[in-house]
């Protein structure tokens, strides 16, 4: 159904096109898809002034994955002993080095698959979003942003495991691991904050559709992704410092398969209570702040929905809501378990499960729950792949 709404009254006549058929003059447009109500501004958003920036973290990304994190010329590291004083200067990343040959290339034909997947359901999703000028709304530049963020966090740390799975030696530099960690911490911090705001979006759509367009402006959906990406990066800065604030001079044996701060800060020296206690408190902040706007926007979503859709309304949109739910439950969970529990709780079978699920597993299933059951989404797929097949033909 779409409604259009236009602050000029023309009686017993049709609203005019605009060049491109989407939106009349000075009004905007009301879509009903998948039982949510999608208000879309007049305002296009700008898509020249982040693109180039974005391709070019993304590369530096990999790069930095890739050549960094692969491992090092050094068959073993130094001896590390407490009594003279020595230092770590590399580390050694467990992960499932002490799974049988066959487990380990069963596990990286499956991590491999699963990366491609994500790599390529994401980068779709990026594409289409730039280039479709009919996702142009608010929820699709949301979405642009989190497949991007979904592509930086997995390309930290799957790339390096795959390496690990196929080679024998699984030393990393101690400045490669500082490097991880932040880009671990910077994309982290930013999707959950994201996703948060995402949620807020909704809420505004559905609940508040005739103030959607003023209260979702273009410049405040720029801001709201700035200030994701800026919070990340600044509480990158902070959680980076807290987990190398102190000497290491213990084992440099990492029980997991990159850089997780928890298990870095028990392998330093002196007392390590202060920083667990600050990363911590941060969790409690990037972590359960967001989780709770979520959880109320989508409350909210529901009650709203309950009073005035219909029944075969009501399911799609329980269905819609419980499947973004999910995606959250999973994503916040997991990374609550890492930093929210007491490492007396944890161990090498329980961090590595749950390292997955919020390294690999979230970012392969946003692109399926997000975008892939939306039937805008799946249009502008169609879009893309037959202006490919036109643009293949012509060049033919």
């Amino acid at each position: 159904m779409v409604i259009f709404l236009n602050t000029v009254k023309h009686p017993q006549e049709e609203p005019p096109a605009s060049p491109r058929g989407l939106i009349p003059d000075k009004g905007f447009i009301i879509t009903e898809n998948d039982s949510f109500m999608h208000v879309l501004p007049l305002n296009t958003f700008p898509r020249k002034m982040w693109r180039k920036k974005a391709v070019a973290l993304m590369i530096l990304t990999l790069t930095v994955s890739i050549v960094l994190f692969c491992p090092l010329s050094s068959s073993r590291p130094q001896a590390v002993d407490p009594r003279n004083s020595s230092t770590v200067t590399e580390f050694i990343l467990v992960g499932f080095e002490q799974s049988s040959p066959s487990t380990r290339a069963l596990l990286f034909a499956l991590f491999l698959t699963l990366y491609s997947l994500a790599m390529a359901m994401n980068g779709l999703i990026i594409f289409i979003t730039w280039t479709d000028p009919r996702l142009n709304s608010p929820m699709y530049f949301f979405l642009g942003h989190l497949s991007f963020l979904d592509v930086c966090f997995i390309t930290t740390t799957i790339p390096q495991m795959l390496i690990h799975l196929v080679v024998k030696n699984h030393t990393v530099s101690f400045v490669s691991c500082m490097i991880q960690m932040y880009l671990v911490f910077c994309a982290g911090v930013a999707e959950c904050i994201l996703l948060a705001f995402m949620a807020y979006d909704r809420y505004v759509a559905i609940c508040h559709p005739l103030s959607y367009a003023q209260i979702m402006s273009r410049q405040v959906c720029v801001r709201l992704v700035g200030a994701a990406w800026f919070f990340g990066l600044i509480n990158g800065i902070l959680l980076e410092y807290m987990s190398f604030r102190n000497p290491f001079c213990k084992d440099n044996h990492i029980e997991n398969f990159f850089c997780e701060a928890p298990i870095v800060i028990a392998l330093s020296c002196g007392d390590s209570q202060f920083s667990m206690t600050v990363i911590f408190a941060d969790a409690i902040v990037v972590l359960l702040s967001p989780m709770a706007l979520i959880v109320t926007s989508y409350a909210r979503i529901l009650a709203s929905i309950l009073g005035r859709a219909s029944s075969s309304g009501r399911g799609k949109t329980f269905s819609t809501c419980a499947s973004h739910l999910t995606v959250v439950v999973f994503f916040y969970t997991s990374a609550m378990f890492s930093y929210m529990n007491p490492r007396s709780t944890h161990g090498p079978d329980k961090d590595k499960p749950f390292s997955l699920l919020y390294t690999i597993i979230t970012p392969m299933c946003n692109p399926i729950i997000y975008s892939f059951r939306n039937k805008e989404m799946k249009g502008a797929m169609v879009r893309a792949l037959w202006r490919t097949s036109q643009a293949q033909a012509e060049s033919v």
